[in-house]
């Protein structure tokens, strides 16, 4: 192995994606630093990391959110690199440019790009500016009077979105001239309470639309490759729970040309590392930008499934200034991957996050099988986080035997101590409308009734916890153990 570009790099973030990119630094053969909250001293990221930092603040993702601290940590810790991750500081601006300034580098594209396409505003003019499709739609005024009357005159339905938001938060659809005004106030009020910026903007809303996402990794001297489209449609409350790649029956001809469409956005940019271009799919074939991530995305395993590639690695020899891994020709693309978004909430009770303590994980394994995840015994599942635990994914040679692995794998699969969406996630890939490719980002909403959980009787629900507490240790301790301090004076009665 030749020395590596980067010694020692911080992973400025926690949970599974930090353990997921340090297990590419381990085959790199560059050291990693962690930074943990005091709350996660004992975490599976923090135990893998060669150093560990701990970050202060009021609350735990405060101090993920703490520039300057995390910044002082890199710098203490002799770090050439941070890589963000995704979520907390991946598409700050701020953040990017704050460890530049402190002399290291920002595993991902510069503060420059991050601000022009991290604000959607911004993003979608630049787009339209270079030839790429966005739907008809309406900036944001000073005056709302103003704002719902344009916004009135490019007709219903509408979606209301926030300029600098995502994760579906300052979203709300509207489908009459009497709902525009109060959507748009309350839509407002919501970006202002999670960005920091109330701006939002009305476009089209297209129904039934498809959410196709391409991966693209650029240099920053206006060269880009893709390495082909996503799958994101089936979501709840705008978030997606279940990605695949490749998208299913997509006509080769629309597909090449929405890859084309962000490389060719891309490389306008001069974007430097790995992006992910998002498009409204609509059942006419018309295709319209919707935003471009700049960070590693959740679902980046299924492309890596299904290319062979390491993105992560390919980040991290950009950053160093290698250049762009391959060509365009170069990249090929083999099979079905599927990604199932493991979380700790309740599907019947419109998927409320749970909290709860791991008592027992049980993980399948295969060769065609991922589990990102960084569970461990005994943690404490809290509501200081996203609900996100862990992410299945599975692939085979084709879409219906990835949709049957990865049934396969979630019924292997065994998580006890807080309630999780994997059995309707099992259920949902077994539904014929999904099996079919009939997709839409409404699939859930449309299939409620059908993928709702039907309650168990008496006689399964004893013969289920008969199998968990013939089966499981842990079960079985926590119904009948020895409390501590008994448990240590042993047989002995009085």
């Amino acid at each position: 192995m030749s020395d590596p570009l980067f010694k020692k790099v911080m992973v400025a973030n926690r949970g599974e994606i930090a353990c997921r990119i340090m297990r590419t630094l381990e085959e790199m053969g560059i050291a990693s630093v962690a930074i943990h909250h005091v709350t996660e001293s004992k975490a599976r990221h923090v135990q893998r990391a060669d150093e560990a930092a701990e970050i202060h603040g009021e609350t735990p993702v405060s101090a993920y959110l703490d520039i300057d601290q995390i910044v002082d940590c890199a710098r203490r810790f002799g770090v050439d690199a941070v890589h963000p991750g995704y979520g907390f500081l991946s598409e700050n601006a701020k953040f990017a440019a704050a460890v530049t300034k402190a002399g290291m580098t920002f595993i991902g594209p510069d503060a420059e790009t991050i601000a022009l396409m991290g604000d959607k505003i911004s993003a979608r003019n630049f787009a339209e500016e270079n030839g790429v499709a966005v739907a008809p739609s309406v900036m944001p005024t000073d005056n709302l009077d103003d704002f719902v009357e344009k916004a009135k005159s490019i007709g219903f339905p509408l979606l209301i979105k926030a300029a600098a938001g995502g994760g579906g938060k300052g979203m709300n659809i509207v489908r009459e001239a009497a709902a525009l005004a109060e959507a748009a106030r309350i839509a407002s009020s919501e970006a202002q309470r999670y960005f920091g910026d109330g701006r939002v903007y009305a476009e089209t809303f297209v129904e039934r639309p498809r959410h196709i996402e391409v991966q693209v990794l650029g240099d920053g001297v206006g060269n880009a490759i893709h390495l082909f489209e996503r799958e994101c449609s089936v979501q709840r409350r705008f978030q997606k729970i279940i990605e695949e790649a490749p998208a299913a029956n997509l006509p080769s001809g629309l597909r090449d040309e929405i890859c084309a469409s962000a490389t060719r956005l891309a490389a306008a940019a001069n974007y430097k590392n790995a992006g992910t271009v998002e498009y409204i799919l609509g059942a006419d074939g018309r295709f319209f930008f919707l935003e471009m991530n700049t960070r590693l995305q959740v679902e980046h395993p299924v492309t890596e499934m299904i290319t062979g590639m390491d993105i992560v690695r390919a980040q991290i020899d950009i950053a160093a200034g290698m250049g762009l891994p391959l060509s365009q020709s170069e990249v090929r693309a083999s099979g079905h991957a599927i990604e199932c978004r493991i979380c700790a909430e309740n599907p019947e009770q419109d998927f409320l996050p749970e909290t709860g303590v791991v008592r027992y994980l049980s993980v399948p394994e295969a060769e065609w099988l991922r589990f990102e995840n960084a569970l461990a015994h005994g943690q404490k599942i809290t509501a200081d986080f996203d609900p996100m635990l862990a992410k299945l994914v599975a692939c085979g040679p084709d879409r219906e035997a990835a949709i049957e692995r990865s049934i396969h794998a979630l019924g292997e699969l065994a998580l006890l101590g807080v309630k999780t969406n994997i059995d309707y996630l099992a259920c949902l890939l077994d539904h014929a409308a999904f099996r079919n490719a009939q997709l839409h980002t409404g699939f859930i909403s449309e299939h409620r009734t059908e993928l709702a959980a039907s309650e168990l009787d008496e006689t399964e629900r004893a013969q289920v916890l008969a199998a968990a507490f013939l089966g499981f240790r842990e079960f079985r301790d926590l119904v009948v153990g020895t409390p501590e301090p008994h448990a240590a004076i042993g047989g002995w009665r009085n």
